[in-house]
């Protein structure tokens, strides 16, 4: 009796191990000229729910996928993948693009493995990350933006909706907007990304600008920043956000007063809850 109680208590903590949200870490989804690229992906409980693609930031050019804060919601139900891109000074734009995107073809492959629902997929990310989410958002089927990176080439790469945190829109305006802070940060990430200004790489720096490839299908956008950031100016956003309303495609703007370049508020309760009102209306 003892050595059968024993064996119940075991098989109970057993299950309740297993129905604990958990993590996978360093799975690989691409090799580039032999970089690897990789993901972490957190699970919820449940199966057949929702994916958010976490995309960092630091400028193009630094920045980890451990940095994840949106896995918060894995609480709430929310499969996380927060994935790898190749840096400004590993490769210059789009291999940002190409990677994420091939993230998103990978993970939407594995989904019957992982037990997410790959038809309700959203992206997010924070500065440099948001507009790279943004990017992807926006232009599904842009063959220069598609790329060849990884093997699941036969998966679409669309998302269902974007979050977009303090991100850029248009490298075409953004110096123009800029602090002087905000340019000696800018101006040598931008650099770096495009191989040269925005000035002498117009072709690249349009291609690179979530604005110049808005239309009426695509997916809902919410965007978030703060109003007194000095390193990404609060006009990117409104630039997206108009150019959403002039396609009549779903936005919501939110400036946060007195928010700088992130910071704690912008994964506090209040804006969490914000978010899971975007995700459950766009990803219903």
């Amino acid at each position: 009796m003892l050595l059968r109680s024993i064996f119940c208590l075991l098989a109970f903590s057993g299950a309740l191990a297993a129905a604990q949200p958990h993590a996978i870490k360093d799975i690989e989804f691409a090799v580039v000229e032999g970089h690897a690229l990789q993901l972490d992906l957190y699970l919820p409980v449940e199966t057949q729910k929702p994916l958010i693609v976490w995309v960092h930031g630091g400028g193009w050019r630094a920045g980890t996928r451990a940095e994840a804060p949106i896995k918060k919601l894995v609480n709430d139900g929310y499969a996380v993948a927060s994935v790898d891109y190749r840096l400004s000074p590993v490769a210059p734009f789009p291999a940002q693009i190409h990677d994420i995107k091939a993230a998103i073809r990978f993970l939407r492959a594995k989904a019957s493995e992982y037990g997410y629902d790959a038809k309700r997929i959203a992206i997010t990310g924070s500065s440099a990350g948001g507009h790279l989410a943004a990017l992807v958002g926006v232009s599904n089927g842009v063959p220069e933006l598609e790329g060849k990176v990884g093997a699941a080439l036969e998966q679409s790469s669309d998302v269902q909706a974007i979050i977009s945190l303090f991100g850029a829109s248009n490298l075409q305006t953004i110096l123009s907007q800029s602090t002087d802070s905000g340019r000696n940060f800018r101006v040598p990430a931008l650099q770096l990304l495009l191989g040269g200004s925005p000035e002498e790489k117009p072709t690249l720096a349009k291609l690179a600008s979530p604005v110049t490839h808005v239309d009426a299908h695509d997916p809902p956008l919410l965007l978030i920043h703060g109003d007194a950031d000095p390193q990404m100016p609060p006009a990117q956003s409104t630039e997206l956000e108009a150019a959403y309303q002039k396609a009549g495609a779903p936005v919501q703007l939110v400036m946060i007063h007195g928010a700088v370049h992130g910071g704690p508020q912008f994964f506090d309760e209040e804006r969490l809850t914000l978010i899971r009102r975007f995700l459950a209306l766009s990803l219903k």
